[in-house]
């Protein structure tokens, strides 16, 4: 609790102690001094007030530490003030002031205010043997010894009070900046705690952006797919059986190429990080999984659960350039007419580019496929320096077209959204929209450090 100038109410109390003790001893010794001084009345009462003002001077020791250490020096010739010169020394170096009073609380200062004091004291019990200390003289005691009993008596009051004052004032400094500074590694551990919740927080969004981008890529392309193959198979299963049962396979690779993708995919959500694996699989008694390079969970050996998920998948990082003549046979399989154009020198590129040029043209033929089926589409993929560039054009589909919607082919809007991100996320350009003939172009620069 802060009372006026105090910090807390005990405080405050000592120091009224201090300062009456003081007072006394300042107003009790100087009127006796001037007393025996052989002053009149008058002499003896102010110097009896001067002392009282003196010791009074301890009341503002802990803002104004120098103000006590000045009003002892000032009494100490009146052979006053020692217990005020003891309480102040100690006050000025535990309580080190703020500006130019602080230089004063250095150790040289402290020495120098300490010598002063000493020398005080001992001029002031030399001149006045006479006056003051006649009973010691009559009992033959010599002067030396009582000069040289002044200057122990004035080094014992002055010294240790400041060596104390100095190392209770470093120990409190000490403690202080200790304090401070680990309440600025507190701030620091807060601030590093807050910026490492949110790159997780970013990294688990971008994550969930990457998973959503490559879950729409696989089912909006192959499920594209099985609905064309299960509209053409309902239309000619009674006229064409050959056909229809050309269809039916197609559908069966369609959706096991689907399942193994959304197996790799789901893979990765259930991968096991290295330093969790061994307990889970001590816990368990399961044979450990580990994450392959792709995420992808494995086991010991491959897992045969039908449906295509018996076979070792490809991973998702391999679908490159060099499965887009297999994309192309699917979308003609479709029903799309499609050109493709491969130019440029052909050179490795990194798995991440390849996987980006693939994945933009897969998603650009599934646009076709379901807002402008049976047109002719032109796909070109061009080396060029720094990278590779890639363009999908369609021809201006039929006037008469049935909505993809009406078709069962809904649309979320993300297709484009996602191409682009990835295309953005490599340094690359990304540009989409619709041709002066009434068609539809996407066209992508991908930038690579190879």
């Amino acid at each position: 609790m802060r009372v006026g100038a105090w910090t807390r109410r005990r405080s405050m109390w000592l120091d009224i102690g201090l300062a009456v003790v003081a007072a006394g001893e300042c107003a009790s010794s100087a009127a006796v001094f001037a007393f025996r001084q052989g002053l009149g009345t008058a002499a003896v009462a102010a110097v009896a007030v001067f002392g009282l003002v003196a010791g009074a001077t301890l009341l503002v020791r802990r803002r104004w530490p120098l103000i006590p250490v000045a009003a002892a020096l000032a009494t100490i010739p009146l052979a006053a003030g020692y217990t005020l010169l003891m309480i102040g020394l100690y006050t000025l170096g535990a309580y080190r002031p703020e500006g130019a009073a602080g230089r004063f609380a250095e150790r040289r200062a402290m020495s120098a205010l300490c010598g002063l004091a000493i020398a005080e004291t001992v001029i002031v019990s030399t001149l006045t043997l006479g006056t003051q200390q006649q009973n010691a003289l009559r009992q033959g005691v010599p002067e030396y010894v009582l000069i040289i009993l002044s200057v122990l008596v004035a080094v014992a009051i002055s010294v240790p009070p400041a060596i104390l004052g100095l190392y209770i004032g470093a120990k409190r400094r000490l403690w202080v900046a200790l304090h401070e500074r680990a309440q600025g590694l507190e701030t620091e551990l807060s601030l590093l705690a807050d910026q490492a919740h949110e790159r997780a927080r970013r990294a688990r969004m971008e994550e969930r952006t990457r998973i959503a981008r490559e879950m729409h890529d696989v089912v909006a392309h192959r499920v594209s797919l099985l609905v064309v193959h299960a509209s053409a198979l309902e239309r000619v299963v009674h006229k064409d059986p050959d056909r229809a049962a050309q269809s039916a396979r197609l559908m069966g690779d369609i959706g096991r190429q689907a399942l193994d993708e959304l197996r790799q995919i789901l893979g990765v959500l259930r991968a096991v990080e290295p330093d969790e694996a061994p307990t889970s699989a001590s816990q368990t008694g399961a044979e450990p999984r580990t994450a392959g390079p792709t995420g992808a969970t494995r086991a010991g050996a491959p897992t045969g659960n039908g449906g295509g998920f018996g076979r070792e998948p490809r991973e998702p990082d391999e679908l490159g350039l060099a499965d887009l003549p297999k994309l192309v046979d699917e979308s003609r399989a479709a029903g799309l007419g499609v050109r493709y154009t491969l130019g440029g020198l052909r050179r490795p590129l990194p798995a991440q580019a390849e996987r980006t040029a693939y994945r933009v043209v897969q998603e650009a033929l599934t646009n076709v496929l379901k807002h402008a089926p049976g047109t002719n589409v032109e796909v070109v993929i061009a080396y060029v320096a720094g990278g590779v560039a890639l363009a999908v054009s369609n021809t201006c589909p039929a006037a008469d077209l049935t909505p993809a919607a009406d078709r069962g082919l809904p649309s979320g809007g993300n297709g484009l959204v996602g191409m682009r991100e990835r295309v953005h996320a490599l340094g690359g350009t990304f540009a989409a929209g619709p041709t002066a003939e009434g068609g539809y172009r996407v066209e992508a620069r991908l930038l690579t450090a190879s």
